[in-house]
């Protein structure tokens, strides 16, 4: 009921915000504003809502994919960096300095060319400079960004939360009108339940209305070990037993507390906001509340995104001693249509032109 008040408060200004979106977007397709194509290919992952919808894994998904066969490269503009303008990301680099997902990228795939930017249009001919036989360039969250026009858009929303259901900022979550999925290549229902049947798939795609140069695909986590992390060869498998301190500073969690209060005995859950860099007090708080678990089986868990922000208190962590554990995931697709996803990129790229 509360929420629903707000939504209603909030709602004028909503409609203010929609107008301005229309209009942007407006001046991008009748030529007012300018878009800027290159003569790489360039794949964008993105979404119409402010975060939650799991663009990093899918990222990730594309990265160890092409990585086997070309010469590939991601683009971000590096949230809540210190470090302003263009920068290639080196793995020396901290999550302070470049963004919490650009070094996650680079720590995990050290062959793959990492760069952020606030203009990416500007962006990618500093990136060829750098690496002339560049291939191909993953843009991260580009796709509400029409100033740079992507060879081919790949749209995420959350299967539990789509876009068709959501409202503009800042009654709603939508930070692009709902009929900018129009501009989608592919759309992908992300985080789906595990269990996810052929009427689940269409009354999604109904809902949607897909349109008739767009493919849909369905896709969920599958969660690997735990690592340590401080190293990463330190692993072990959750269990009924196990108490969890959860850390996370990500957009809806959710997905994750679901996933884990299935294999463990208890959830502890410590949430932050999105993109959170953690503070020393943060850190004395997560020692405390790790201590409280009265257990004699417990552990802290967190994600890949966060372990990347945690890392900058290491020797607090190292200090006293506190078993932060880092819980993987990778990116499935429903259906048996990973292969299919895999083709549909691999088709864009052979059929790439000039």
């Amino acid at each position: 009921m509360r929420e629903t008040i707000l939504k209603i408060i909030l709602a004028p200004l909503s409609i203010l915000y929609g107008i301005g979106v229309y209009i942007n977007n407006l001046a991008y397709k009748y030529g007012l504003l300018q878009s800027t194509k290159f003569d790489i290919p360039t794949i964008c992952i993105g979404n119409l809502t402010i975060g939650g919808a799991g663009k990093t894994p899918h990222v990730e998904f594309l990265i160890r994919y092409l990585r086997q066969y070309i010469k590939v490269a991601t683009l971000s503009r590096g949230y809540k960096r210190k470090i302003p303008g263009f920068l290639v990301v080196e793995a020396g680099n901290n999550a302070a300095e470049v963004g919490d997902e650009p070094i996650q990228f680079k720590r995990k795939y050290r062959d793959v060319m990492v760069a952020v930017s606030e203009d990416r249009t500007f962006a990618i001919p500093k990136m060829l400079m750098h690496q002339p036989r560049l291939q191909a360039v993953l843009l991260d969250d580009a796709f509400q960004h029409q100033a740079l026009e992507a060879g081919m858009n790949i749209l995420l929303t959350e299967y539990a939360y789509p876009f068709m259901r959501d409202y503009p900022l800042p009654s709603g979550r939508l930070r692009d009108l709902r009929s900018s999925y129009k501009r989608a290549d592919i759309i992908v229902a992300s985080k789906c339940p595990v269990i996810f049947t052929e009427q689940d798939r269409a009354e999604f795609i109904e809902e949607v209305n897909l349109l008739d140069h767009q493919e849909i695909f369905f896709s969920y986590y599958r969660y690997g070990h735990p690592y340590y992390l401080f190293n990463g060869s330190q692993r072990f498998a959750l269990s009924e037993d196990l108490d969890v301190l959860l850390v996370s500073g990500i957009a809806k969690p959710e997905y994750l507390v679901d996933y884990l209060e299935t294999v463990c005995n208890a959830i502890h859950n410590m949430e932050f906001a999105d993109h959170h860099f953690f503070s020393n007090s943060d850190v004395g708080r997560i020692k405390g509340r790790f201590t409280d678990i009265s257990s004699n089986k417990k552990v802290i868990i967190t994600t890949e995104k966060d372990a990347v922000r945690l890392d900058l208190h290491r020797e607090y962590l190292l200090e006293n001693k506190l078993p932060v554990f880092v819980l993987p995931i990778e990116v499935n697709f429903h259906f048996n249509e990973g292969d299919k996803f895999r083709s549909s990129i691999k088709d864009f790229l052979l059929d790439f032109k000039v």
